[in-house]
């Protein structure tokens, strides 16, 4: 399925984002992304993932026997913004689905504004427990990246005193009410916490209060390009002797951004990193990089995850037969699917998966551990 010529995908991704006559497209699909914004660091190579996975329906048969092409929304804006660009694509361009991969407050906004009507599969990192009809996620959750990962880290680096800083939205605010339990179930504390504004650049008061807090780990829930601000200055600080870091949402374009110098002792936690040495995940960077691979796009997690939501999408619709939102809810648990993760099964409207490890010291990911097959806590009852 991934094995693909690079010439044949460069004239796919010309074709689905043109919408060029060389193959009449039967489905839009939405695809919305960040393209602007704290996140735009995480668009390009999105745009190309998903790119990747509508070549693969398409040769496989498409939905339902049906050909698909894929529209873009940059929704890297506030909410309310976000929600008008995705009903451009539904209303105005045909949009019978979407996959989305933005932060949380847009996924709200898109909650409201879809309301049931059409699927929408959602997957980036994000702090869980959100269920909505129509509504499917593939994304890590707080306790499939630092339920295993803290004891982990607390037995292999020796800490116990945690710092937690983010941006002030609801994920890092759920996901730092959640790692509490999970560090205190591994026998440390919380020695500080603060969220921070995105408009935030500057972060030695904060740096100065992690060095006071004798904290000897930070849980860093920031976003883009301020992760990358933060992780510069911390090391400038001197802070990496002090203390570890370790990241949810710090992919391959944010370590690029941090440098390798600034990198000592940080690790990242997520389902995907382009060096996991499996078939599918190798097969699926090789094709990447013979796609892609002179535009500086790194593949990472939060962009392979636009393909793995493409494939759920069009597993789903073709167990269920159509592209109903009331079928698709019905024939949703235990959907099944392959990807560069593995081989899937639906859950809750959540997929179990193994969650990597990995040290960024040297500005490259080396996986240092692997929880296989871990759930999610946060999965959908119902």
């Amino acid at each position: 399925m991934f094995k693909m010529k690079a010439k044949l995908l460069a004239g796919a991704a010309v074709a689905l984002v043109l919408g060029t006559a060389s193959a009449v497209a039967d489905i839009k699909v939405g695809v919305l992304l960040p393209e602007s914004g704290p996140a735009g660091l995480f668009g390009p190579s999105t745009r190309n993932s998903a790119l990747l996975a509508a070549e693969a329906i398409n040769a496989g048969g498409g939905i339902n026997g049906e050909q698909i092409e894929l529209v873009f929304a940059d929704v890297g804006v506030p909410p309310a913004e976000a929600a008008q660009a995705a009903l451009r694509l539904w209303k105005g361009q045909g949009a019978q689905a979407f996959v989305g991969m933005h932060d949380s407050a847009v996924r709200e906004a898109l909650i409201g504004r879809f309301n049931g009507q059409v699927p929408y599969v959602y997957t980036p990192v994000y702090e869980g427990n959100s269920c909505a009809p129509g509504l499917y996620v593939t994304g890590e959750t707080p306790s499939q990246q630092l339920a295993p990962v803290i004891p982990y880290l607390a037995g292999k680096e020796g800490v116990s005193k945690w710092y937690l800083i983010g941006h002030d939205y609801n994920w890092p605010r759920d996901t730092n009410a959640l790692a509490k339990g999970y560090i205190a179930e591994a026998g440390g504390e919380v020695v500080g916490e603060e969220y921070v504004p995105f408009t935030v650049s500057e972060f030695d008061s904060s740096l100065q209060r992690i060095r006071e807090s004798g904290a000897d780990a930070v849980l860093i829930t920031l976003v883009g390009g301020g992760s990358v601000g933060f992780n510069v200055s911390f090391a400038g600080f001197g802070l990496d002797d002090q203390a570890i870091r370790l990241g949810t949402l710090i992919e391959e374009n944010t370590l690029a951004g941090i440098g390798a110098e600034n990198a000592d002792r940080l690790y990242s936690s997520s389902g995907y990193f382009a060096s996991i040495k499996t078939e599918a995940a190798a097969s699926f960077a090789a094709d990447y990089a013979a796609a892609f691979g002179g535009d500086g796009a790194a593949l990472n997690g939060l962009g392979q995850s636009a393909y793995e939501g493409l494939m759920l999408l069009a597993a789903l619709a073709n167990k269920a037969g159509s592209l109903d939102v009331a079928a698709m809810d019905a024939a949703a648990e235990g959907t099944s699917w392959t990807s560069p993760r593995g081989a899937n099964v639906l859950t809750g409207r959540h997929m179990a998966q193994t969650i990597y490890l990995a040290d960024g010291s040297g500005g490259a990911f080396e996986v240092v551990a692997a929880f296989d097959s871990v759930a999610s806590s946060e999965a959908c009852t119902n």
